[in-house]
């Protein structure tokens, strides 16, 4: 009488499907552990927000700001949105930058 419960045979069945006879691919392991930004996980993501679109926004923040400062006559505050603005301007290509070197990688 032959064993029910032949582990070898299971095994080379279950082979057998996967490989020759074209059977699912097993489902991808799901883990709840959080997101990390590995090499890999870098590589397979794409950023949403184009150059243009990232700085159109710093434009209008502090448009906006500097509207505001220009109605209270604010000269002082007027100079220092006007620095600032052109600080963070060159810090958000910078790091446009480093994100399109790595895309590209």
């Amino acid at each position: 009488m032959a064993d029910p419960f032949n582990a070898r045979n299971q095994l080379l069945g279950v082979a057998r499907r996967l490989f020759l006879e074209g059977g699912a691919a097993p489902a991808p392991v799901v883990t709840t552990d959080p997101p990390r930004l590995t090499p890999v996980a870098l590589e397979n993501l794409r950023m949403s927000r184009s150059r243009e679109r990232i700085l159109a926004n710093l434009d209008d923040m502090y448009r906006e700001a500097f509207e505001r400062a220009k109605t209270t006559e604010d000269e002082a505050q007027m100079k220092a949105l006007d620095f600032s603005y052109r600080r963070e301007q060159l810090y958000f290509e910078i790091l446009l930058d480093v994100r399109d070197a790595i895309e590209r990688r």
